[in-house]
C-alpha cells in the first residue's frame, strides 16, 4: 500500500459518518420545519378498509393506547357475533372501567342467512353507536365492521355520513372498519388506510388461530 492510501483509507469511515451526520442533520431540519405547522388538534374519522388482514386489529391498538392513556372509550362490534376474541376477554375482564365493549351482531351474513335479522342487528348497533359517540367523555368510539353492514344497505350511509358531520363532538374519534368502505364516508374521513392483501395463510389451508385471527 502506497504511503498516499495508507494515509487516507482509515479516514474512509469517518468521511461516511460525518457525510451521514449532515444528511441526517438537514433531515432532522426539515421534519422539524414541517412539525412546527403541525399544531391543531380535533377528532377524526378514521377508516380502515381493503380486503387485506389488520383493519380490526389496527383499530384494537388504537383503543388499546386510549386505555393506556386512561381514556374512555367504546367498541360496538356490528357483525361479530357470539364469537370469543381475545381483545373482548381482555377488556371485558380488566378494563371495562375504561372502554364499553358492546358485541351486537349475529355473525357474518353467510351465517345468519336472514336479512330482516341482518338488518335489524345492524340498526340497535347503530342506535348504540350513537349514544356512545354522543357521549363526550368517550375519546374514541370503534365502530368495527360497519363497513360491512354499509355494503348491504343494512343501514343508510347517507343517515350515518349526516350523523358523523353534524352529531359527532369536536374531539372524539370515530374508528369504522371493513372492507369496501363507501366512497362517501372515505370522502369525509380525516384518515384512510386501505389494507392490501398480498399474501394469506387461509388461501394455503390454514385455518384462523387464536392470537393471530381472534
Amino acid at each position: 500500500m502506497s504511503d498516499e492510501l495508507a494515509e487516507t483509507a482509515p479516514d474512509a469511515p469517518k468521511n461516511d459518518d460525518a457525510r451521514h451526520a449532515d444528511k441526517m442533520a438537514k433531515k432532522k431540519a426539515a421534519r422539524d420545519k414541517i412539525m412546527a405547522t403541525k399544531t391543531d388538534e380535533k377528532g377524526l374519522i378514521i377508516v380502515h378498509t381493503g380486503k387485506g388482514k389488520g383493519k380490526s386489529s389496527a383499530a384494537f391498538g388504537m383503543i388499546f393506547r386510549h386505555i393506556a392513556h386512561g381514556k374512555p372509550c367504546a367498541v360496538v362490534q356490528f357483525i361479530k357475533g357470539a364469537m370469543w376474541t381475545g381483545e373482548r376477554d381482555l377488556i371485558e375482564k380488566h378494563f371495562s372501567d375504561v372502554c364499553q365493549f358492546h358485541t351486537m351482531g349475529e355473525g357474518f351474513t353467510w351465517e345468519t342467512q336472514d336479512r330482516a335479522r341482518d338488518v335489524a342487528a345492524a340498526r340497535v348497533a347503530w342506535e348504540k353507536a350513537k349514544d356512545l359517540i354522543r357521549d363526550e367523555r368517550n375519546s374514541m368510539v370503534l365502530l368495527d365492521e360497519i363497513n360491512i353492514a354499509l355494503r348491504y344497505d343494512y343501514l343508510d350511509i347517507n343517515e350515518v355520513l349526516e350523523f358523523l358531520k353534524a352529531e359527532k363532538p369536536y374531539m372524539t374519534h370515530v374508528v369504522l372498519t371493513g372492507r369496501n368502505a363507501k366512497e362517501e364516508l372515505i370522502e369525509i374521513a380525516d384518515l384512510v388506510t386501505e389494507m392490501e392483501l398480498i399474501k394469506h395463510p387461509f388461501r394455503s389451508g390454514i385455518k384462523g388461530q387464536p392470537g393471530v385471527e381472534f
